[in-house]
């Protein structure tokens, strides 16, 4: 487990998307480092709202009004720092980062070029392939030269919403009919993995938490395993250059049966298996909202545990009125 700091004794940070796995794991996270929290969700009803002392409802990230609303919403409660865990938030959050600065409120937010590339499947195959990362095979709208069996999904989207596993070119074909704006991908066999990553402004990858995917459910790990694998992290490595990303990121791919490594996306925020790599030992959260602060990191509060397990990534919360 993380030893406790009070590095951040005086920070008062705002969570968003605290009705995620994400956002409950980092405003979990960050009082052990004397940090106070304000958790914020669009969701009148989400678990982080009624765990926290401070909360704050927030539009959703659609809204025109959305970053208006964090960054006045930042200022009003005093904080420091902020800290989002949907990766569309950033995109609408990212153009703003002068203003927020302007403020005097820290962020870590990624660039817009590494956004985009992140959250378009298509060019991010692209951008792998280019640099000569491993990844699946992959088509848009339709299986052109992919071999199955196939995975049909949306060029963007998240977790598991409207994706098919299908085996057949006609039901690939059904498939491509019924999700907006498909690509194709040759579905990978073997071992599932996520990297838990943090890269630092200058570019250098200083945390990397491999865990196994043992069991999912939404696209999100509810059950795994922190390993050590040189190949799985030189492979996230280079994933993460390819497409210009700084700040926390998951790098998630498999290990094949035989034995090579290949990415098949990077979410550019913390993950919903987060809480596994704090469990394993690394600093993540700590270190970012560091990072946010303009303090330097602490690398050697970022090295992790293998073999450490997860069983379950949340339990049950009720709350009475």
């Amino acid at each position: 487990m993380i030893a406790p700091t009070d590095d951040l004794r005086d920070t008062r940070v705002l969570v968003t998307g605290v009705g995620g796995p994400a956002g409950l794991a980092v405003m979990r996270a960050l009082p052990a480092h004397g940090a106070q929290v304000v958790a914020a969700d669009a969701d009148p009803s989400a678990a982080g709202l009624r765990l926290a002392t401070e909360r704050v409802r927030l539009p959703r990230y659609e809204d025109p009004a959305f970053a208006d609303a964090v960054l006045a919403t930042a200022q009003q409660l005093r904080c420091t720092a902020v800290v989002p865990t949907l990766a569309e938030e950033l995109r609408v959050l990212t153009p703003r980062t002068r203003a927020f600065g302007d403020a005097g409120i820290g962020t870590w937010f990624p660039g817009m070029v590494a956004l985009d590339l992140c959250l378009d499947k298509w060019r991010f195959a692209r951008a792998l392939d280019v640099a000569g990362v491993p990844t699946p095979a992959t088509a848009l709208d339709g299986i052109g030269s992919v071999p199955g069996p196939w995975i049909v999904k949306p060029r963007s989207g998240r977790g598991s919403r409207d994706v098919h596993a299908v085996d057949t070119p006609s039901d690939a074909a059904w498939a491509c009919r019924h999700v907006t704006d498909p690509i194709v991908q040759h579905r990978c066999t073997g071992r599932e993995f996520t990297v838990d990553a943090l890269v630092e402004p200058g570019g250098d990858l200083v945390a990397a938490v491999p865990r196994w995917r043992l069991e999912t459910k939404a696209g999100i790990s509810t059950k795994g395993m922190t390993f050590a694998d040189d190949a799985v992290v030189d492979a996230a490595r280079r994933a993460l250059a390819a497409v210009g990303l700084r700040g926390a990121a998951n790098v998630q791919g498999f290990v094949g049966p035989d034995g090579a490594v290949r990415i098949v996306e990077i979410n550019p925020r913390f993950s919903g298996g987060l809480p596994l790599s704090l469990a394993a030992g690394a600093d993540l959260v700590g270190q970012y909202v560091r990072v946010a602060h303009g303090l330097p990191i602490e690398r050697d509060r970022l090295a992790f545990t293998p073999g450490v397990a997860m069983v379950r990534y949340l339990e049950s919360v009720f709350v009475r009125p």
